[in-house]
């Protein structure tokens, strides 16, 4: 029997996919990582380490995850930082027993400009919040799954990784392009392992990040894909609760594009 889903795609139905499990999400005091950790929660997570640099932000989150019934812990992370990953994961072990799933969510889009007139920060601040965090949370988590009997992970990729839709951030599309093939190869080595590796393309989805990047008429964005709208956080969360769960006990080293038919059109 196949799960409830509403059908205005908010997630707002009952199910219990995340049931009993350690969850984990990086970047989750707002947009996409935020609607993640709360569907985590809706769907029965017994907890939801919520990871950010906002600690304002990632406590409104947790205290939101405990209202829908999950444990929750809120953790100023770095993710960039190679000792706050390594104490992110270790905290969510030595509390809660072991780490289930994980979203590696956390990201940064550079402000629109050429090539040319971004700088080597600019560079090394655009692939240390979009790759080498990606790095350091597999590193760190694949060995406590490995050594529970297995695991999920979602990273948060981009169709931008596949398709460059926009000027201006080249480097933004370049390093989601490297998380892909990261994610890709790392699949193939965890898999045989019990650990299921995945990722999330969205795209034209309406969040802070997105905004601050320097987004030019929304309208007319919207008016460009087939469904003639904007997506919202928490339709790409569900995607990713979905990829996490045992439904999808097949699919590994996928880029699941969540972006009102972009990539088609």
């Amino acid at each position: 029997m196949s799960e409830p889903f509403a059908a205005d795609g908010s997630g707002n139905v009952a199910a219990s996919r995340m049931r009993g499990k350690v969850c984990l999400v990086t970047g989750g005091g707002s947009g996409i990582g935020r609607a993640a950790a709360l569907r985590m929660a809706e769907e029965g997570a017994a907890a939801v380490v919520i990871a950010g640099r906002r600690e304002a932000e990632i406590a409104s989150a947790a205290t939101e995850c405990r209202i829908l019934g999950a444990q929750s812990l809120a953790i100023r992370t770095d993710v960039t930082q190679e000792d706050d990953v390594e104490r992110l994961v270790g905290i969510a072990v030595d509390r809660y027993g072991g780490l289930d799933v994980a979203f590696n969510n956390a990201g940064f889009q550079e402000r629109r400009a050429p090539l040319e007139a971004q700088g080597n920060a600019v560079y090394d601040e655009v692939f240390d919040a979009n790759v080498r965090s990606v790095f350091l949370c597999l590193r760190h988590q694949l060995p406590v799954m490995f050594a529970h009997g297995g695991g999920r992970i979602v990273i948060n990729a981009s169709v931008s990784g596949i398709r460059n839709p926009n000027q201006g951030l080249a480097l933004y599309s370049a390093s989601k392009a490297a998380v892909i093939s990261l994610m890709r190869s790392t699949a193939m080595e965890a898999a045989p392992r019990g650990v299921r590796i995945n990722a999330i393309a969205p795209g034209r989805v309406v969040t802070d990040m997105m905004l601050r990047s320097g987004v030019g008429d929304m309208s007319s964005v919207a008016a460009s894909l087939p469904l003639r709208r904007m997506g919202k956080p928490e339709e790409v969360a569900e995607a990713v609760v979905w990829l996490l769960s045992d439904a999808t006990s097949y699919v590994v080293g996928h880029v699941l594009a969540a972006d009102g038919g972009f990539l088609a059109s």
